[in-house]
């Protein structure tokens, strides 16, 4: 680092022993981007590149066990990675592919972006971290995804030239996140940067044969190495001229890419300078690298085959019997699903993924058990309506005794309520002879 950026290397250094800032990015799936400060109990102060984020001032609270984090209402993100979804900039209706999606930081933003029209695919390869995945989807009240489990190599196979956008948030070597996860550095080898440049370039390899001609295809890593980002860029613009590197946005606290730090033949007749880099000496967020390519030509959006089957009688009966009381909003009468015993409302037709491994599809609304229904937890999260007699409103307090799995008095009539703070929902609870017990799940609850 310090033969690239000479006398700056200093204050680069300096910067990987401060302390990391804290962001949140507002879920515009439930309220808008800029109304999210005056909910917050902490100062914010706005990201500049994101129009939906937010930095905390140093040292300001736990907004990870917050009640309007467990509602969904942001998402703690380092800064620099909100300028992903800023680039892909989904639009809703589209077709939009994460590639290497977990845990779900750019996918959550990606989904709030398309507002819940169109398709988020959320791929994952290693099958142990789609269920943080699928959790973090299922907080921001995403109901049009579908999460996959496998390489790039089967997805573009079954779908070439089905997305709009693509992102490839590539395994990197980690150099960007020194200062703020120091396991990073301990981790760290040389040989890890070329491992990891070789990796990258066979995933875009197979990521450019998913965008359809005219589309958009985001390469993002959190390295400073040259090897992994213009590097990685340029072999894929050599391999691949019908992509070509679109200019960057207009925005504070961005830097041009260094076509300098890779080799003359390499970078040569490619405007290397148009990929972005953010630095943490110069900017609020931790080492981010950023190259948007857009495929030569025009094709028309694909057409996806839409979900439109019924749900069979006994499954649609018992439905119904817990919908009409403790929903009470329209509900689709198609689109449904029955997977063993699990109730899903489908953003498209099986036929969409059929041969993908696929862990979640749309919206789980939850358990057909005998004789009744039992919701899923991403059921209370959705945008649906469930303000009338349904809705049981509690305090910050009780809010955190319902988060710890506590029980909540609460007169009323019996039956399944969705327990809310502030008008945001937090989860199912059961009210039984005037106590809800907590149907808030095991895994989620916060201990203390």
């Amino acid at each position: 680092m310090r033969a690239l950026l000479g006398p700056e290397a200093d204050d680069f250094l300096a910067s990987l022993e401060e302390a990391p800032r804290t962001g949140l990015r507002a879920n515009t799936l439930k309220l808008a981007a800029a109304a999210l400060p005056g909910v917050l109990p902490w100062p914010v102060q706005p990201v500049p590149w994101c129009a939906e984020g937010w930095l905390l001032e140093a040292g300001e609270g736990l907004p990870g066990r917050h009640p309007y984090h467990a509602a969904g209402l942001y998402y703690l993100q380092d800064p620099s990675a909100m300028l992903a979804g800023v680039l892909l900039d989904p639009q809703p209706g589209e077709v939009v592919l994460d590639l290497c999606a977990a845990p779900g930081g750019k996918a959550t933003h990606l989904a709030a972006r398309l507002q819940g029209q169109g398709l988020l695919v959320a791929n994952e390869l290693v099958r142990s971290r789609t269920a943080a995945l699928v959790e973090n989807l299922e907080r921001f009240g995403a109901a049009n995804i579908l999460v996959t489990n496998t390489t790039p190599e089967a997805l573009a196979a079954r779908w070439p030239g089905v997305s709009d956008a693509v992102l490839v948030d590539a395994p990197c070597s980690g150099e960007g996140m020194f200062r703020k996860t120091p396991a990073a550095r301990q981790e760290w080898r040389p040989a890890a940067v070329e491992g990891c440049a070789l990796r990258q370039t066979a995933i875009l390899d197979q990521a450019a044969a998913l965008v359809r001609p005219g589309g958009r295809l985001l390469y993002a890593t959190c390295t400073f190495a040259p090897e992994e980002d213009e590097g990685s860029v340029a072999y894929f613009l050599h391999a691949h001229p019908e992509f070509t590197l679109r200019p960057p946005p207009a925005l504070p606290g961005l830097d041009p890419g260094r076509p300098d730090w890779i080799a003359p033949a390499l970078a040569a007749g490619l405007p290397l300078e148009r990929c972005l880099r953010l630095w943490p000496h110069r900017s609020q967020g931790e080492g981010h690298f950023f190259a948007l390519m857009q495929r030569e030509g025009a094709a028309p959006a694909a057409v996806l085959p839409v979900a439109a089957d019924r749900l069979p009688p006994a499954a649609a009966a018992a439905w119904h019997a817990f919908a009409e009381v403790t929903l009470q909003a329209p509900l689709p009468e198609q689109g449904w699903a029955v997977y063993g015993d699990h109730l899903h409302l489908l953003p498209v037709a099986p036929a969409f993924w059929q041969g993908v491994p696929a862990v979640r599809a749309g919206l789980a609304a939850g358990r057909l058990a005998p004789r009744r229904f039992e919701p899923d937890h991403a059921l209370a999260l959705a945008g649906i309506d469930t303000t009338a007699a349904a809705t049981l409103a509690v305090s910050a307090a009780a809010a955190g005794a319902y988060l710890r799995g506590e029980t909540l008095p609460a007169t009323g009539g019996d039956g399944w309520v969705r327990v809310t703070v502030d008008g945001f929902a937090l989860g199912w609870g059961k009210r039984v002879q005037g106590v809800v017990k907590n149907h808030y799940p095991r895994g989620l609850r916060q201990r203390g």
